[in-house]
């Protein structure tokens, strides 16, 4: 199950990503927004990026003008790595490298045809774990109180 959001920038690219989730048979829960009437995109990030962290969802999409605001709503619940990514590379190594949980991206900045080429990318990328995920436990520290302690380890 694949998590979306996106603010009113960012309604007519989730559409288009929508389709394209259809037709590759994947399941999606839209956590809204359903119309291009302006919002406010942290209202629409932290439920889908609570459903990504508990595991109701697998992983998130997330669409706003730039992409960077919604990424940094999403970011602050606990558990979630949310990349903006613009280029397939960034896409690629945020899955690879930072096991990603959730893929932001700008609607005002991307293409359809780009944007839902980062979304495949995304979404079949497996995480390499390895040495980066010494890296992952260590932003999951973070997140704890006792984060700061963690990275002296």
């Amino acid at each position: 199950m694949i998590a979306l959001a996106c603010d009113h920038g960012g309604f007519a690219l989730m559409q288009a990503v929508k389709k394209h989730l259809d037709e590759l048979g994947l399941p999606w829960h839209d956590f809204g927004t359903w119309s291009e009437d302006s919002c406010d995109y942290p209202d629409y990030a932290a439920p889908a990026a609570r459903a990504v962290a508990s595991g109701e969802c697998d992983r998130g999409i997330l669409i706003c003008g730039t992409g960077i605001g919604i990424a940094i709503a999403a970011n602050k619940i606990r558990g979630i790595r949310a990349a903006t990514c613009s280029d397939c590379f960034s896409a690629e190594a945020t899955r690879r490298h930072n096991d990603a949980n959730m893929l932001a991206m700008g609607a005002r900045v991307l293409g359809e045809g780009l944007a839902l080429k980062i979304v495949d990318i995304f979404l079949t990328t497996p995480f390499e774990g390895g040495r980066h995920q010494r890296r992952i436990d260590k932003i999951s520290a973070l997140e704890s109180a006792s984060g700061e302690e963690a990275l002296l380890d």
